[in-house]
C-alpha cells in the first residue's frame, strides 16, 4: 500500500463524494485547501460522456467552485487520448452527443457513415434509431467497436434516466457482440488516458469515490490507489460483503485532508 504522502494528484468522483445533489460538501474545500498547500493536484474523473466539460465546469460554478475545463476528465476525452496512441486523425462513425462530437473533432478525428476504422458509442441522449442501425451494420461487419463507459443508469435529480448500458444491449441483441473496448470506470483505460495527459506515474495517482463497482474497481483494475469515503453510495456493511477493496477508507473527502 502506497502511503498517502506519496500520492500527487486524486482522481475525483464527483456526486457522493466532492458534492451531494446540487451542494458541495463543506469538508470538500478543506480538501482542497490542503491539497494546495502541500502541492498537490486534482482532477475530477467522470464516466459521463454526454457532457462537455465546460458543461460541468458550469455545474460546478453555480455551487460556487471556480475551476478551468482542464480540471475535470470525461470518459469521452479518454477515448480520444486512448484512439489518438493507436491511430491518430482516424475515420470514425461516432454515435454520441454534438458534445462528444466536438470532443472528436477537436482531438483531430474525421467524423464519417462511410468505411469508419472504428465505430465508438457514448452516452448519446440525442440518439436516433438511423444511428443504432448504422452502428449495427458496422459492427456485424467487423469494424472495431467502443463504449466510452458501461454504466447503466446515470443519476439524476429525483432518480435515474437511462445511460450507455441499454444501448450496448441493443447492439448486443442485433448483432451478438459485445464491445471490442471499453474505456470507463471500472477499467483500466480511462487511468491509462490520464496517464498519458498527465505524465504522471501511478504510483503518484490515487482515486477517490463512493462507489465500490466504478471509482473503488478501476482503481484496483488499474493499479493505482484507491480511496472509499462513506459520503455517498457505499456503506461499512457493503465493504463486508464485497470482493472489491479499497486500500483506504475515509469518512469523507475531510478526513483525507487531516491524514495527507
Amino acid at each position: 500500500m502506497i502511503p498517502l504522502e506519496q500520492i500527487k494528484i486524486y482522481l475525483l468522483d464527483m456526486d457522493g463524494t466532492f458534492y451531494l445533489g446540487n451542494q458541495i460538501f463543506d469538508w470538500s474545500y478543506t480538501f482542497l485547501d490542503k491539497l494546495k498547500e502541500q502541492n498537490k493536484s486534482f482532477y475530477f474523473l467522470t464516466n459521463n460522456s454526454s457532457n462537455s466539460r465546460e458543461r460541468y465546469v458550469e455545474k460546478l460554478t453555480k455551487m460556487g467552485l471556480t475551476v478551468t475545463p482542464d480540471k475535470v476528465i470525461t470518459s469521452g476525452e479518454a477515448t480520444t487520448i486512448h484512439l489518438s496512441k493507436r491511430k491518430p486523425g482516424a475515420k470514425i462513425y461516432l454515435a454520441g452527443t454534438p458534445a462528444l462530437e466536438k470532443e472528436f473533432q477537436d482531438a483531430g478525428f474525421k467524423l464519417t457513415d462511410k468505411n469508419p476504422d472504428f465505430v465508438v458509442i457514448g452516452f448519446d441522449t440525442t440518439l436516433t434509431y438511423e444511428k443504432l442501425w448504422k452502428v449495427c451494420d458496422f459492427v456485424r461487419n467487423g469494424v472495431e467497436y467502443i463504449a466510452t463507459h458501461p454504466d447503466f443508469n446515470c443519476p439524476i435529480e429525483g432518480g435515474y434516466m437511462p445511460d450507455i448500458g441499454g444501448i450496448i444491449a441493443f447492439i448486443r441483441a442485433c448483432t451478438g457482440k459485445e464491445p471490442d473496448k471499453i474505456i470507463g470506470k471500472p477499467n483500466h483505460y480511462i487511468v491509462d488516458a490520464v496517464m498519458e495527459k498527465l505524465g504522471v506515474e501511478k504510483n503518484e495517482v490515487a482515486m477517490v469515490g463512493d462507489r465500490l463497482y466504478t471509482d473503488i474497481a478501476m482503481g484496483v483494475n488499474s493499479g493505482i490507489t484507491s480511496i472509499l469515503v462513506l459520503s455517498g453510495e457505499t456503506t461499512l456493511k457493503d465493504l463486508e460483503n464485497s470482493t472489491i477493496q479499497p486500500d483506504y477508507i475515509f469518512d469523507h473527502l475531510g478526513k483525507i485532508a487531516d491524514s495527507i
